[in-house]
């Protein structure tokens, strides 16, 4: 956050960018800005200002003194809005006490919001969030939903809305937003506002870029102030919010270069650092020693998740002189022709269904990886990505051979690059697991590097895992399983592997989308809620195996470590149910796809269904009877609602208590489901038994 007096003094700047239909600053009216009416309306303050959602008590008052006792949500719609440009909003808002805000895109004729940017965190004062708005050919609405939390005095506020057009990176600092740069304070330098016509600290502010002139404003650094070794400035930008490759291009101006270093990185979601640019530290003959012309720099970025631009400046004297900064810009294409493109990791990723994909065997290789199926049945899971689909074996308890070694390697990654991989396996029957399967790096110098290995037992689970790794020279990754001797070694599965740029930790949340309709149970409901009325029991949320032997999951679908909802059956009586239902989802003319997994194993399995309830009547979509398969099977369902509807999740108890039914990893799609067709081949099922 910069400080107050920078930021009061920036105030006093007049926007001179011409902004984009959605903004408001709801001085006197919403600018078209509407509640929706199914939710807590926003209020707009009595003088103008800003909008406003408060925690309520029970009785729909304010609650001051009694204290909130049940959530509240408030839904702001934009007008509709119809920009096929690159745009940027930047968002004013303050959440006090505790709650949360969440910003997302609204394309008409679309049953599911797109989120753009969400924050739960509380701030004493107002605070500025910029998000990138992709092109868009479609009209669409912004949606803004606020969640004040439940203790006293918790509210949701919103100051300003801006959109304007380019990147949110772009800034010639001439807004009293600054953009959403903000300093990053040090106790002796920072970042101040230069220009304006203002007197600030020196009389000899240089001309601003922008306009070459004293009233144009830029942002400066300064060493007067300077008391230890290497002290350090930072100009920060807003966090992306979309993936961006491209040239990013800035003006700088330096009075000395002997005695700072002035460099330009990008910051990862993680804290992490890396250098894009670093300024000339050679002094050419010819220096006068002050501030001259403005030095235009471009760099090219490739940033395929989350970062900032951080402008860092170093002093070791208070002799170091100034830097100042202008014009920051963005364009989606590379600064030079010579750059290489953005590599695309996704040749990288397979889940075996068509073949091998850009996966080799090694040829020396002394067993084969085998490319297998099983028919899903009680007595073996099947694959990961569908449970009636494809995935690779190797070296089961049949080989002929007592010691092997199977190589499996992937295609040529690009060096000077970060990235996650990601993958799904099961072991079976390996007394010792260290030599089952390991992950190495194999530089082109024929070089190992191992990045991964596997320590404990997978129960015959799908187990998911992932390894972040760098190479600076191009390399493969290749999967590596070793038995030594007949009696100690069993089989690995391995099954949808994937290749993304950056580190695991950063790349985690792009797996499973935060919209309404997507949930894989990891951390809660998602929205997803009880029927209280029409149930005879609940679905539990739960980890690990079921209680009951010889019925349910021995682990949920996402990572086999994670969580799933079940009926218990064993408390129920036979034929009595239980049912799920998702938040309310809008109609929509075109069809909609549903997607999950289920689990339907056990002697007494009774029944699961899927209804479209809507005006207070449910459709049957799908149904499903009896034992299934010991696997976790992939369903897709297709369906129509031109109105407001939910979809239910029924299951209902069979004969016995060994009637347990799972679901997990559900995922609601606008748009017809995609058509894959899967076989799974009879002949090949016996090489895992």
């Amino acid at each position: 956050m910069l400080p107050f007096y920078i930021l009061t003094f920036a105030a006093t700047i007049q926007a001179h960018n011409q902004l984009l239909p959605g903004s408001c600053n709801f001085e006197s009216n919403t600018c078209g800005y509407t509640s929706d009416e199914d939710f807590t309306s926003w209020a707009l303050h009595k003088d103008g200002r800003f909008v406003v959602v408060d925690a309520v008590d029970q009785d729909g008052a304010i609650g001051a003194d009694a204290g909130p006792q049940r959530d509240v949500t408030g839904v702001l719609l934009s007008p509709a809005l119809e920009q096929d440009e690159w745009s940027c909003l930047r968002l004013v808002y303050q959440i006090s006490g505790s709650g949360s805000l969440e910003v997302l895109q609204r394309t008409e004729g679309k049953s599911f919001d797109k989120p753009l940017w969400s924050s739960k965190a509380a701030s004493d004062s107002w605070v500025i969030s910029s998000m990138d708005l992709q092109n868009n050919t479609e009209p669409y609405r912004v949606v803004i939903e606020g969640k004040p939390g439940r203790t006293s005095g918790s509210s949701v506020a919103i100051f300003e809305i801006h959109i304007s057009s380019g990147y949110c990176l772009e800034c010639d600092f001439e807004e009293s937003h600054l953009c959403g740069y903000s300093n990053q304070w040090n106790a002796n330098v920072n970042w101040y506002v230069g220009g304006g016509g203002g007197q600030l600290l020196h009389n000899n502010i240089p001309k601003d870029h922008t306009y070459n002139n004293k009233t144009g404003h830029l942002m400066y650094v300064d060493s007067i102030y300077t008391k230890t070794f290497k002290e350090v400035a930072k100009l920060v930008s807003p966090m992306t919010t979309v993936p961006l490759s491209g040239c990013l291009s800035f003006q700088y101006q330096r009075s000395e270069r002997r005695g700072n270093l002035f460099s330009v990185y990008t910051r990862d979601q993680l804290g992490q650092y890396q250098e894009l640019w670093r300024a000339d530290t050679e002094i050419p003959s010819n220096w006068s020693g002050t501030l001259e012309e403005w030095i235009p720099v471009q760099a090219d970025l490739k940033a395929p998740y989350s970062v900032q631009v951080v402008f860092e400046v170093s002093f070791n004297s208070p002799r170091g002189g100034r830097v100042a900064v202008d014009d920051i810009s963005f364009s989606p294409e590379f600064c030079s022709k010579d750059t290489e493109p953005t590599f695309d990791p996704s040749i990288a990723s397979c889940n075996f269904e068509s073949g091998f994909c850009h996966y080799v065997e090694d040829k020396g290789t002394l067993s084969p990886w085998k490319r297998v199926s099983v028919r899903p049945n009680i007595f073996r899971n099947g694959d990961h990505t569908t449970g009636a689909g494809y995935f690779l074996l190797a070296h089961s308890r049949l080989s002929p051979r007592s010691g092997y070694v199977s190589r499996l390697i992937g295609p040529t990654l690009p060096g000077n690059m970060k990235y996650c991989l990601r993958f799904y396996f099961s072991l079976r029957g390996f007394n010792q697991t260290d030599q089952a399967l390991a992950v190495y790096l194999q530089q082109q110098n024929g070089s190992q590097e191992k990045i991964w290995t596997q320590g404990e037992k997978s129960r015959g689970l799908w187990i998911a895992t992932d390894a972040t790794f760098q190479t600076s020279q191009p390399a493969k990754v290749v999967f590596v399983s070793t038995c030594r001797s007949f009696w100690d070694c069993g089989s690995v599965a391995l099954d949808d592997i994937s290749v993304s740029l950056g580190d695991c930790e950063l790349t985690a949340g792009l797996l499973s989308s935060s919209l309404p309709g997507h949930c894989d149970f990891e951390v809660g409901l998602c929205g997803y809620t009880q029927d209280k009325q029409g149930d005879d029991a609940n679905w539990e949320w739960r980890r690990g195996s079921t209680p009951t032997s010889y019925t349910g999951p021995r682990g949920d679908h996402t990572s086999g470590l994670g969580y799933y909802l079940h009926m218990e059956a064993s408390p129920m009586l036979p034929g009595q149910r239980v049912r799920l239902l998702s938040r309310p989802l809008r109609g929509s003319k075109g069809r909609q796809c549903l997607r999950f997994y289920y689990h339907m194993y056990g002697s007494g399995t009774g029944q699961l269904s899927i209804h479209l309830h809507k005006a207070k009547e449910d459709t049957l979509l799908w149904q499903l009877s009896g034992e299934q398969s010991i696997a976790w099977l992939r369903a897709t369902v297709e369906y129509q609602s031109d109105s407001q509807h939910q979809i239910v999740f029924g299951a209902t108890r069979g004969s016995s208590v060994r009637s347990d039914i799972a679901i997990d990893d559900i995922i609601l799609e606008s748009g017809p489901c995609p058509e894959i067709e899967i076989k799974a081949t009879v002949g090949t099922s016996n090489e895992i038994e």
